[in-house]
């Protein structure tokens, strides 16, 4: 896209974007608006009980899991894609830039509109239980929007974090930030949470999802909060801007 990108100040991107998330979720009371998104990528649910099998047998991965080497994009609904169409969420326009560029990995979409970090934690074990080799984790946003105690927010994120570098995946750490309602105290200390894990867990970070794309024209939604379809695809340009260092043909 030779698209002319605009690069707000931070202040501005907050107050605009995520004003008004405040405001959406308010109104639907924290609640997801969906519980999942089918997308051209894998979506990340629970697999069927297969037949019983001794407790020592190991459930085999799918064959389209063992043919290619997963990506799990794990987050919210800036993950989910949550406004958008079918195959038009970030993870979509992820798979559709490595496969065109010939790298040969199945992106899996992890994302559920409303979750919190723990709701997360609580789920990570699927995650875990596809054996992915990278993970892109975007959690956080709701937890500000609510005010949730920021060290449990952390503690949470860091559980997850050690969780998939237990099990051998590379992780990427994608940021977000909270409206100046929120105050300047609790906004601070909300910002500083996400360099701080991705130090401390030695993991690639963006510390703002959705850069390049607030205030962007046609990139946000009416509600300032989510991308569009064409927003997504320069999520996904961040997003695999991270990931090619961990790629490979």
């Amino acid at each position: 896209m030779n698209k002319a990108r605009v690069s707000p100040s931070l202040s501005v991107i907050t107050f605009v974007a995520l004003t008004s998330l405040a405001a959406g979720l308010s109104l639907s009371g924290c609640k997801p608006a969906y519980t999942s998104t089918e997308t051209t990528t894998t979506t990340l649910t629970p697999a069927p009980k297969p037949p019983a099998q001794p407790a020592t047998q190991s459930p085999s991965p799918s064959a389209q899991d063992s043919a290619q080497n997963l990506i799990i994009c794990f987050g919210d609904s800036l993950t989910a894609g949550f406004g958008t169409d079918l195959g038009q969420s970030y993870p979509d326009e992820l798979q559709r830039l490595l496969d065109a560029q010939g790298f040969h990995y199945h992106v899996v979409n992890a994302g559920i509109s409303g979750n919190t970090t723990k709701d997360g934690l609580d789920r990570i074990h699927l995650v875990l239980a596809r054996h992915p080799e990278i993970v892109v984790v975007e959690f956080g946003g709701n937890d500000g929007l609510r005010g949730l105690p920021i060290d449990q927010t952390q503690a949470n994120l860091s559980s997850m974090l050690s969780q998939l570098q237990a099990s051998g995946a590379e992780v990427v750490l994608a940021g977000i930030t909270l409206p100046p309602s929120y105050g300047p105290d609790y906004i601070k200390k909300f910002d500083a949470m996400y360099p701080a894990l991705a130090k401390q867990h030695h993991v690639r970070f963006l510390p703002f999802l959705l850069k390049d794309v607030y205030n962007v024209p046609g990139d946000m939604q009416e509600d300032a909060t989510h991308a569009t379809a064409q927003g997504n695809q320069q999520v996904a340009l961040n997003v695999e801007a991270l990931l090619k260092p961990l790629l490979k043909k």
